[in-house]
């Protein structure tokens, strides 16, 4: 009998529940958003461009979003801090081809700008790896 209740409760913790199944991809996606979102704040551009899902490099030139991010990101100066304020499990947000994606607001306060909001969305890309699909950065 113990045996077979150690064979259930293994059985089930290999199996997981669907809540827990989802809490594993959104912080799969959540180490991908912090890991590229370390790259936008050392400056790292180009290679934030590289990192990138293949659906966000087919809508923006790596020059063009180094350019985007020298103009409008740089002069805000370092992230001092940043907090998790959502995350959002989406399948077809607007605009984007559909998907497996999780939206990941943060409330920010950058050295010369104070508190900003950034959205980072990361999708699960076609090799299965979570990648950012979308950057977004406005006043709140």
């Amino acid at each position: 009998m113990k045996k077979w209740a150690l064979g259930v409760l293994v059985l089930g913790i290999l199996l997981g529940s669907p809540a827990a199944a989802e809490k594993g991809q959104e912080g799969e996606a959540l180490d991908a958003a912090t890991a590229w979102i370390a790259l936008v704040d050392q400056g790292d551009y180009a290679k934030s461009w590289q990192e990138a899902a293949e659906a966000f490099k087919k809508g923006v030139t790596q020059e063009e979003w180094v350019n985007a991010l020298t103009a409008n990101r740089s002069p805000l100066g370092q992230a001092m801090s940043r907090k998790v304020a959502t995350k959002e499990s989406k399948t077809s947000p607007p605009g984007a081809p559909e998907g497996e994606y999780v939206g990941i607001k943060y409330e920010t306060v950058f050295e010369r700008r104070g508190t900003m909001n950034e959205e980072v969305t990361p999708m699960r890309d076609k090799d299965g790896k979570w990648r950012v699909s979308g950057y977004y950065i406005y006043t709140p």
